[in-house]
């Protein structure tokens, strides 16, 4: 077969295009592509619901790829590794009673493929720079090329239309900063405001992420550590077992809501 270079441009333009069309109105879309936005989109996919989810970077996976400092192990405790291995087949051996260790390059890139086979429509290079609000509700994202957000360029965005939408992009909680920026503090917090990161401390981390992932502003939700962030409490460092646990959270929260 003698290939043309042409051709295989024009496959890869049409099926992007022809995908991106399809996803421009969505059941639920997420922001951040690390261990709980993926989990969240994993579950949701798989129970039928049409999600897409937007990373930012070129890699999917956040920052469950480094393991700890670079050494490519994680850590769950038996409530994760329920997940990890029992839903996603990661190979997880306990190191002590309890802690549990999985090979971070297995996990992550398990998780991805995982995702996607349920369904999971993941755009990478893609930034969230603004929100849609309707009757004071989210119901879309506004997206541009992160290429265009690093070269600092005047490139209008593009929208989609979402009914509800999951802030997983981490310490950043980048799309609830956009709402208080844009709507001043009307958070579903103690004060109404993204109240912050407190240092790591992996028990109390670990046991307050589940309780704050839940709705911030209608339609709204915060999962992994963007929970933490936006409501004040510690992070924990280089056990993923609350990230998965708070992604299927989530996902559960918004399968109860859209019924």
């Amino acid at each position: 077969m003698k290939l043309d270079d042409i051709k295989i441009s024009k496959a890869i333009i049409e099926e992007y295009m022809d995908e991106l069309i399809d996803y421009l109105d969505v059941d639920v879309a997420i922001g951040g592509g690390g261990p709980s936005g993926l989990t969240a989109g994993y579950y949701l996919s798989k129970a039928g619901f049409k999600v897409s989810l937007f990373e930012r970077k070129l890699s999917i996976g956040g920052g469950m790829w480094g393991g700890g400092m670079m050494f490519n192990k994680i850590v769950v405790q038996e409530a994760g590794r329920e997940i990890l291995q029992g839903e996603f087949g990661v190979n997880c051996q306990e190191h002590e009673k309890g802690y549990y260790v999985a090979d971070s390059i297995e996990a992550t890139s398990t998780l991805c493929s995982k995702a996607c086979k349920a369904g999971l429509k993941i755009f990478n290079l893609i930034s969230i720079e603004d929100v849609m609000i309707r009757d004071e509700k989210i119901n879309g994202l506004v997206l541009n090329w992160t290429a265009v957000e690093m070269a600092g360029l005047h490139v209008d965005p593009l929208t989609i239309k979402s009914k509800t939408v999951i802030d997983a992009t981490g310490h950043d909680c980048e799309i609830v900063k956009v709402v208080q920026r844009k709507i001043g503090p009307r958070l579903m917090t103690e004060t109404g405001k993204i109240m912050g990161e407190k240092p790591m401390w992996a028990d109390k981390g670990e046991t307050s992420l589940l309780e704050n992932t839940r709705e911030v502003y209608p339609n709204l939700y915060v999962a992994g550590m963007a929970s933490n962030a936006v409501h004040g409490a510690h992070r924990m460092g280089p056990i993923f077992g609350g990230m998965l646990l708070s992604g299927k959270k989530v996902a559960d929260l918004i399968m109860e809501k859209l019924g």
